[in-house]
């Protein structure tokens, strides 16, 4: 397919895999070894050796993305989900959950950088792992006030040079499933200094963070 996407076709679903979005979560090769065989020669993911229903819940599982799914069967599509929900990775990239815009594009899964050193902004490819970035992914409670709807439509605006503006239902998890925040409008740190991870506290400016 075009923009870097592959497709593998199987009989009753189809795989698409978008590498400049994975971040090697191995989910896939972990869930599914039989379907999903890694450094392969030839295909790598082979949609018929599992059920429909295994090769979507590996996808779902995904939490870049980069693994999508088209049922042939007349099974269900992917749907957004109940609450929209960023996920706070240690020492990674906020994985978000949602019915989600960011910037032209829409999806329902996403992990975005929060180091500042991604070479594919506004998403993660890794670079937290090269630059030793730390970062809890167990921060303090913030407000809590319950949220009504929980779901719906999320926008994330990447500022320039600045942080995630975050409008829409949102509620902010940490890496042990603990919910750290729930907001409706809410900044969220981009450019690694924060003091304040996830939110910004302005050090974008402090450090001339540069996302260009």
């Amino acid at each position: 397919m075009s923009n870097g996407i592959e497709e593998y076709r199987g009989s009753r679903i189809v795989v698409r895999f978008d590498g400049q979005k994975c971040i090697h979560s191995r989910h896939c090769v972990l869930g599914r070894p039989d379907a999903f065989v890694p450094n392969a020669k030839g295909a790598w993911i082979n949609p018929d050796r599992a059920s429909p229903e295994a090769i979507a819940e590996v996808a779902l599982n995904c939490p870049s993305g980069a693994i999508t799914f088209e049922r042939l069967d007349g099974g269900p599509a992917e749907s957004a989900p109940m609450v929209n929900v960023a996920r706070i990775r240690e020492n990674g990239p906020l994985a978000f959950h949602a019915d989600l815009a960011i910037g032209g594009e829409h999806c329902l899964r996403a992990t975005l950088c929060r180091c500042g050193a991604s070479k594919r902004k506004p998403f993660c490819d890794n670079s937290h792992t090269a630059i030793a970035f730390r970062a809890t992914g167990e921060p303090a409670t913030q407000d809590l006030t319950p949220l009504s709807p929980r779901d719906g439509p999320l926008q994330v605006s990447p500022r320039p040079n600045g942080p995630y503006l975050v409008k829409g239902p949102l509620e902010v998890c940490s890496g042990t499933g603990r919910t750290v925040a729930r907001t409706t409008e809410a900044y969220l740190c981009r450019c690694g200094a924060s003091e304040n991870k996830p939110f910004c506290d302005g050090s974008h400016k402090r450090i001339g963070f540069n996302t260009a």
